[in-house]
C-alpha cells in the first residue's frame, strides 16, 4: 500500500478547509484551535507543502491546499458512507439523505419527493431539518440545501432559486381590517407579522425593506404585532388570520393558489441570497442525486 498521511491530520485539514477557520474546525471536532493548527502543520510537514495562508485569525487555501482538498473530502466521505452502511447492517443498501432548513422542509421539499419516488420507487429517503452549518461528511449527507452560498467554502454552490416575499393575509382578514385600495399604510401597526431570523442573519426580509421598495416612509414598528423566527411560521400565522405577513413565494404558493391567502401587492422583495445546494464531490454522479437535483432546480 502506498504511504498514507496521518489520518487525524487529514481530518483536521478537511474540516478547516471546509469551514474556512481553525476556530470553527475546532468547535466541530471538539478540540482546541491550537490542536487543529498543530495537526495541519503535521500534514504540511508530511507533504512538504504549505496548505493554508495564515493571516492573523484568518486562513485561506494555497494552490497545494486546493489541489488536495477535493480528493481529501471525497475519501473521508467514502469512509463515512461505508461506516454508516456497516453500522446500519446492510453494506449494499442506499439511502438518499437530504438536509434542509426548517422553513423549506414541508412546503417546498416534500412535494418534490413524490416525483423522485416515481423514478426510484424503492429508494429510502432521509429528510433532515437543521440549521447551517452541518457536517456533510460526518453525517453522510448527500444534498444540503442552504440559504446563501457561503456556509461550505470547500464545496461548489449550485444555485437553485432566489425567493421573494410579498404581503399576504387571508381574504377574511383583509375584508375586516383592510381597505378597498389595498393601502397597507392604513393598517394598524399591531396587525403586521414580523419575521426575525436572529442575530446571525442581516439579509432577512423586513417590512422596512418592503416599504422602502415602494418608496413609502411608513415603517411598521417591529416591537408591535407578532414576531417569529421562521418564515414558514409567519405564513402559517397569516393563514390563521393573525395579521399580514411577508410571505415567501416558495412557502406561500399553495395557499395563494388555493385562495387561503391573497397577495396584497404585486411588488415583491427579493431575498438577499439564493437558496443553494451542496453535494460532496464523490456523490455528484449518483443517479438518484442527479434526479433529486433536477427536481430541486425546477
Amino acid at each position: 500500500m502506498d504511504r498514507l498521511p496521518p489520518l487525524n491530520a487529514v481530518k483536521a485539514f478537511e474540516v478547516a478547509a471546509r469551514m474556512g477557520s481553525f476556530v470553527l474546525a475546532a468547535a466541530e471536532l471538539g478540540v482546541s484551535a491550537a490542536a487543529v493548527s498543530q495537526q495541519v502543520k503535521h500534514l504540511e510537514q508530511f507533504l512538504e507543502r504549505q496548505l493554508f495562508v495564515r493571516t492573523g485569525n484568518r486562513i485561506s487555501l494555497t494552490d497545494a491546499g486546493h489541489a488536495i482538498y477535493p480528493q481529501t473530502s471525497r475519501a473521508l466521505n467514502d469512509i463515512a458512507t461505508m461506516t454508516s452502511r456497516i453500522l446500519e447492517g446492510d453494506l449494499h443498501s442506499r439511502r438518499l439523505v437530504v438536509s434542509v432548513p426548517f422553513s423549506l422542509a414541508e412546503p417546498w421539499l416534500a412535494p418534490k419527493l413524490s416525483a423522485l419516488q416515481e423514478a426510484y420507487p424503492h429508494l429510502a429517503v432521509d429528510i433532515r431539518v437543521e440549521d447551517d452549518p452541518v457536517d456533510l461528511v460526518r453525517h453522510d449527507i448527500d444534498i444540503r440545501v442552504s440559504y446563501g452560498d457561503y456556509h461550505y467554502p470547500g464545496l461548489d454552490a449550485i444555485h437553485l432559486v432566489r425567493d421573494e416575499v410579498m404581503p399576504v393575509c387571508t381574504p377574511t382578514f383583509w375584508s375586516t381590517h383592510g381597505n378597498d385600495t389595498f393601502d397597507l399604510t392604513q393598517l394598524q401597526q399591531n396587525l403586521f407579522i414580523h419575521t426575525h431570523w436572529g442575530a446571525s442573519y442581516a439579509s432577512g426580509p423586513t417590512w422596512h425593506a418592503w416599504f422602502s421598495l415602494i418608496s413609502s416612509n411608513y415603517y411598521p414598528d417591529p416591537k408591535q404585532g407578532v414576531r417569529c423566527g421562521l418564515s414558514s411560521l409567519s405564513v402559517s400565522l397569516a393563514r390563521l388570520g393573525l395579521g399580514v405577513a411577508l410571505g415567501h413565494r416558495l412557502i406561500a404558493r399553495a395557499d395563494l393558489e388555493a385562495g387561503r391567502l391573497i397577495a396584497l401587492s404585486p411588488v415583491t422583495l427579493p431575498l438577499g441570497h439564493f437558496y443553494c445546494a451542496f453535494v460532496p464531490a464523490a456523490k455528484q454522479s449518483r443517479k438518484d442525486i442527479v434526479r433529486m437535483m433536477e427536481l430541486l432546480k425546477e
